[in-house]
């Protein structure tokens, strides 16, 4: 069995669990989400917890049991805390400036990049240099992190572009003649 199944998911007293057949709901202060189940993995609500085994002792079912109760994990942290993702634009002239649910990039290109957050995702800019993700749902904030990113990703030889605050950008040395 896997060793994360091994260890329950506490459910706070703010979320509420749902098991139905075939989908797993966690609705709390924050929002609501929802994951389909497969029949790999057998998950037990007892009180303020929920355990995951696997149904089988195949290496699908061994791996998918870890693997979902890590998501259900994601979920209820995230309808009770949320996730945050910040990014930091490191170059001359980069900015951002956030307006609504649109962030808008100047990042050295002829024309400044508009990118529309979707729903559920909030961003917010403390800085002209630093971008401030939160939402509930943690696959759609990385996701979300990750296309910023990807409008200029950090260059090698200056460091210059967008990324995560806490990624460590290698400097390659330049060509010696």
């Amino acid at each position: 069995m896997s060793r994360v199944a091994k260890n329950p998911v506490a459910i706070p007293d703010k979320v509420e669990v749902v098991l139905s057949a075939g989908n797993i709901s966690v609705s709390g202060p924050l929002g609501k989400l929802s994951h389909p189940l497969t029949d790999a993995v057998k998950l037990e609500k007892d009180g303020n917890s929920i355990t995951f085994a696997a149904a089988s002792d195949s290496q699908h079912s061994r791996a998918m049991s870890g693997t979902l109760r890590s998501l259900v994990a994601n979920m209820v942290q995230g309808v009770s805390q949320g996730f945050t993702r910040k990014l930091t634009l490191v170059g001359v002239g980069y900015k951002a400036q956030a307006q609504g649910s649109t962030l808008n990039l100047d990042l050295g290109y002829s024309h400044p990049i508009s990118h529309k957050m979707p729903e559920g995702i909030t961003v917010q800019t403390p800085t002209q240099t630093e971008v401030l993700l939160t939402g509930f749902d943690k696959q759609v904030v990385g996701q979300v992190a990750a296309q910023i990113r990807a409008y200029r990703s950090p260059e090698p030889y200056k460091g210059k572009g967008v990324r995560y605050s806490d990624e460590v950008v290698v400097i390659k040395e330049t060509k010696k003649k």
